[in-house]
């Protein structure tokens, strides 16, 4: 595990700039660093030593050193791929996996990528062609940030560390901030940073002689195919669900899991707990607030298991965390799971190194509770919702208060007045469209029209191969939610504290069985990841299996309305919010006032929050006196 970067070019780079975007993604690999330069390219990397501690060093090369490589992310089957390159009469110095890419791309050139099980981002330079490679895993669990002004390209593991190039004028990109309002991230291709790009995750990329190359090897396939029955499903999933963890156990340096006591984190535990002689070192984050508390069944799962248990209450006074949030966060984010994410990788690398979790199990077998409410309003036929239902509901919703059941049924009439894919848009957004464009100055709307964010969705939906709208929906989830927030919020969070993150749900083989599942297997009646629990429940309490989804949510609704609420109308308020010209006035104090009032503008008011928290960190004070804007912890010792 480990963060890169590089830089090609027609010209001679410079090998001191490689150096300091390696220098600032240290944390990512704090165990040591390597580099590689010559008059096309400059190449180095920060090692975090999990495989072959001792001889494991990078980048790596070939035998005669005309194909180096740099490469962060773990190879699972690096074991059976090293006997195999051995056979064919490969010539390997070391015993870890990072070296098999240099050796598979003699062998397969650019299609290595589909012998390859695990998460990655590689670059791949071949010094006879002057030709770099650049790819990312299919899911897109290890991001890779790139740029290119048509001689030279820069890349690396995080945007900070194309931010080290002086050349490189830091400028917003509305239509990625318009994105993030609408998804709470910036989705791929985009980044908060004009010029700066995001490979998507399946995609490599080529650069040859200043010309670039971008294309997808990899998508889900989600056309049903026919199954067994279900127990006889049940019996494969497990099955596959040991194989996944087993593989990703291996480790000389010491490992554990989250666990947040729901299914899926729970089912790797106890996988775990399978295929380990020793007892599994767990770790769990709670809150102060009982509604938003889930130790107590992570403690059942620990106690079945006998783990090595660990705990850490988050309660709002530990928000000093923010700052650091947004150094390591470039891009403005606000899933405000990153919390509790960043203090459960935190408290993990105090006992281990690597951590295995539960990502993926809500994508690939149908977890959320969204997808119940979306079922269930299908059932309504099209007659007998038309448009006008959805200013019916808006109405409801504006004239009655937060959380009663008028204001429940407005919300249900507003849906149900929609398109399907609007519904659905609406649900998962957090400043639907109208939101917006009323939060917008008209400097901005202007430069924005025409520009639908929610059209994203339409084409990850489109694209999709399930047969039925409930399963395009999940398909759509896992090519741009899950690759957009929640793969980058647990990256960030746990390379942040030099711990490696691995995700057993998300081994491709597991996802491409699960895809051909039909939908049945997935939402059955009121019941989501039907076939999961079935499979799990041999495994498990049966509180775990029965209790209703809670996710990794945080308590932003009274945190804005307590503690954090003088610091947040400080923030959105200022003149230097002010002066940007981006959003009305009038529309943030209002935003302000209905959270104040009662209704629950938590979300949003978190969006714009670490939006501002990220321009003042990024992007102002890049370029000014380290006095001339006010930063978070100025506004928190105003506060107090």
């Amino acid at each position: 595990m480990c963060g890169i970067a590089g830089v090609v070019s027609t010209g001679r780079p410079d090998p001191a700039l490689v150096h300091r975007m390696c220098d600032v993604i240290t944390h990512r690999g704090p165990d040591g660093a390597g580099m590689h330069a010559d008059d096309r390219c400059a190449m180095g990397m920060r090692r975090l030593a999990v495989i072959d501690v001792a001889g494991g060093d990078q980048p790596v090369r070939n035998e005669d050193g005309t194909v180096v490589a740099v490469f962060n992310g773990e190879i699972y089957n690096f074991a059976a791929l090293r006997a195999e390159l051995i056979r064919r009469g490969h010539r390997l110095r070391g015993d870890g996996d990072s070296e098999c890419l240099v050796h598979l791309y003699e062998e397969h050139g650019d299609d290595l990528v589909h012998r390859l099980r695990g998460m990655f981002a590689f670059a791949i330079w071949d010094t006879r062609r002057r030709r770099l490679l650049l790819g990312r895993d299919r899911v897109g669990k290890k991001p890779l940030y790139w740029r290119s002004d048509g001689s030279t390209l820069s890349f690396g593991s995080e945007a900070k560390s194309l931010l080290q190039d002086p050349g490189l004028d830091r400028r917003l990109d509305l239509v990625a901030l318009h994105h993030y309002l609408s998804y709470q991230y910036v989705p791929a291709p985009w980044t908060i940073y004009q010029g700066i790009r995001k490979l998507p995750p399946g995609h490599l990329l080529t650069w040859e002689e200043g010309a670039v190359e971008v294309r997808g090897y990899w998508r889900l396939d989600c056309t049903p195919h026919e199954v067994p029955d279900e127990t006889e499903a049940a019996e494969q999933l497990r099955e596959r669900l040991l194989d996944a963890v087993r593989v990703r156990m291996v480790s000389e340096r010491p490992l554990g899991a989250f666990l947040s006591g729901g299914v899926d984190s729970s089912a790797v535990v106890a996988a775990m707990a399978r295929c380990s002689t020793e007892p599994v070192k767990t770790f769990s984050i709670g809150f102060d607030e009982a509604r938003y508390d889930e130790r107590e069944h992570a403690r059942l799962v620990a106690r079945r298991y006998g783990t090595d248990h660990h705990e850490l209450v988050v309660s709002s006074s530990s928000l000093d965390l923010l700052p650091t949030l947004t150094d390591h966060f470039d891009e403005p984010f606000a899933d405000s799971s990153a919390i509790p994410s960043f203090y459960v990788a935190r408290l993990s690398r105090e006992h281990v190194t690597v951590v295995l979790n539960g990502d993926g199990g809500d994508e690939c077998f149908g977890g959320y509770r969204r997808y119940a409410l979306m079922r269930a309003l299908a059932r309504v036929p099209d007659w007998a919702a038309p448009r006008a239902l959805h200013r019916v509901g808006g109405g409801l919703v504006a004239q009655t208060r937060a959380g009663s059941r008028p204001r429940a049924v407005g919300r249900i009439l507003q849906l149900l007045g929609q398109p399907m894919l609007d519904r659905y848009a609406s649900l998962i957004s957090v400043f639907p469209p109208a939101q917006q464009f009323d939060l917008y100055t008209a400097e901005l709307r202007a430069h924005l029209a025409g520009v639908d964010s929610w059209a994203l969705l339409g084409e990850a939906y489109a694209a999709s191969r399930a047969a039925d709208p409930l399963g395009r929906l999940i398909d759509a989830d896992v090519h741009t939610y899950l690759p957009g927030a929640l793969l980058p919020k647990v990256d960030i969070s746990t390379m942040a504290n030099s711990l490696e993150a691995r995700s057993p749900l998300l081994d491709h083989h597991l996802m491409e069985w699960a895809a051909h599942l039909p939908t049945r297997f997935k939402l059955r009646g009121g019941t989501t990841k039907y076939l999961l629990k079935r499979a799990v429940a041999p495994w498990l309490p049966a509180e775990i299996i029965d209790r209703p989804k809670m996710g990794f949510a945080v308590p932003l609704g009274r945190w804005f309305r307590g503690e954090l609420r003088d610091l947040a109308w400080s923030l959105l308020t200022d003149q230097t919010a002010r002066s940007r010209g981006l959003f009305r006035p009038e529309a943030v104090t209002a935003l302000l006032v209905r959270h104040d009032r009662g209704d629950d503008e938590s979300h949003r008011i978190w969006a714009l929050v670490q939006f501002e928290l990220w321009h003042r960190n990024w992007l102002d004070r890049a370029g000014a006196p380290s006095t001339a804007v006010p930063t978070y912890r100025d506004l928190l010792a105003r506060q107090s």
